[in-house]
């Protein structure tokens, strides 16, 4: 498949519906946009070989499973050089959610959910801070989230 290949309406419409409801089936999604269910399928199949689409992700509330804590970590490296094996070590600890390299002071800025405040303790200093590379971190605990969605194609 050509990299180049740009979105039209038809592909715009078939995600938007799909960011707004994952679960939606192709058919109901078909008669909203006036094509074929085969048409959705196609061009669904397109976009994930394409790489547009990256799959499909279930939104989880962690509080009510018991992850009453969420932080990001701001991560300062030794050196950007240790960027990619910071990074697959992290992504090892299965409290971290998401990881961004980023500009400015932090090499990388993590989000974390824990139960408690003293499971975040142990995270951190029984994993992340013993990790080669990480020469300290900065921990932000979040009070509240008030928002949390995609972007509108639409």
């Amino acid at each position: 498949m050509a990299r180049d290949y740009e979105l039209d309406d038809v592909d715009r419409k078939i995600l938007a519906l799909l960011i707004a409801d994952a679960k939606m089936p192709y058919t109901e999604i078909a008669r909203k946009v006036h094509v074929s269910g085969g048409t959705v399928h196609v061009r669904m199949t397109r976009m994930e070989e394409l790489g547009i689409v990256l799959g499909s992700t279930l939104r989880v509330d962690y509080q009510k499973l018991g992850y009453g804590v969420s932080a990001f970590l701001g991560i300062y490296l030794t050196k950007s050089s240790v960027s990619d094996s910071v990074a697959k070590l992290l992504s090892k600890i299965p409290e971290v959610i998401s990881i961004h390299y980023t500009t400015g002071n932090y090499g990388f800025f993590a989000r974390i959910v824990c139960r408690d405040t003293q499971h975040l303790r142990d995270v951190l200093h029984d994993q992340v801070q013993l990790i080669e590379g990480i020469e300290r971190t900065e921990t932000l605990i979040s009070l509240e989230e008030n928002l949390n969605r995609s972007i509108q194609l639409l």
